[in-house]
């Protein structure tokens, strides 16, 4: 990278990128954005919005006029609105900007629901499941225009899971767990399933649960071993960071927390 002071003028108001939750001040937050996230650039990002932002806040009238023109092609290339901005800075090296191009070129080939899972992956990982729950069910929703495989499908299922878990939705989470093992019928995802059915049945129906399912008892069995011996570590861990004084109960359950927002990634 050959730019590295920041010398440009800061907005008084960001420029909110909507899909993904985040705000940009200065020219260079855009440009490091941009940089290291094209996975992310949607139409949010390549924006008539995007270039007013960069000629209102940031005073730069030629970049935004460029960027407008680039809004206007027919083909939507995102090159011809990203290139300019780092080129505006000169915040690429020649090599980089070669490799930048490449790179863009790949993924504006790629299929857009890719894309789209991409992003909410980003959402969910941020912690910012109810943003990503909408993410995925529009790739679900429109799941028969698609042509990106079963296995591709039952990947959104199990992070559609991975986010309801996020926020305790447990029986969605389940339920969204049990959908992607329909289609690819994997022991990773049936683990995911079993071990979330107990955060919000009784005993007397989690077993009654099984029993329906009719499923491997081998399997099952390991899967209990599994957890038991994630809640020992649970409890290793209260034990090992706990101070003398400390509610030992109210930590566990933190940490239990913690285990069921991040235990299904």
């Amino acid at each position: 990278m050959s730019f590295d002071l920041c010398t440009e003028k800061k907005a008084e108001h960001p420029f909110f990128i909507e899909s993904i939750g985040i705000r940009i001040y200065t020219i260079e937050e855009l440009c490091w954005f941009l940089h290291n996230n094209l996975y992310l650039i949607d139409r949010s990002v390549t924006s008539a919005a995007l270039a007013a932002w960069i000629r209102d806040e940031l005073g730069m009238k030629t970049l935004a006029r460029k960027l407008m023109d680039a809004v206007e092609r027919p083909d939507r290339d995102a090159s011809y609105f990203i290139v300019p901005i780092f080129q505006e800075i000169g915040y690429l090296s020649p090599e980089e900007m070669r490799r930048l191009r490449e790179e863009l070129t790949r993924v504006q080939v790629q299929p857009e629901d890719q894309r789209a899972k991409i992003r909410a992956d980003y959402l969910v990982s941020g912690g910012r499941s109810a943003a990503a729950i909408t993410a995925y069910r529009k790739i679900l929703d429109k799941k028969a225009e698609g042509k990106l495989g079963t296995s591709f499908y039952a990947s959104v299922w199990n992070n559609l899971g991975c986010a309801y878990a996020q926020q305790f939705r447990f029986r969605e989470a389940a339920d969204a767990f049990m959908t992607g093992w329909k289609l690819v019928q994997t022991r990773e995802l049936m683990r995911r399933y079993v071990s979330t059915l107990p955060l919000f049945l009784s005993e007397e129906e989690y077993r009654e649960k099984l029993t329906s399912l009719g499923a491997d008892g081998v399997l099952i069995g390991k899967i209990q071993e599994y957890n038991a011996s994630v809640a020992r570590e649970v409890e290793e861990k209260v034990a090992a960071r706990r101070n003398p004084g400390e509610d030992l109960e109210k930590e566990l359950q933190q940490l239990k927390s913690e285990y069921r927002r991040g235990a299904f990634h």
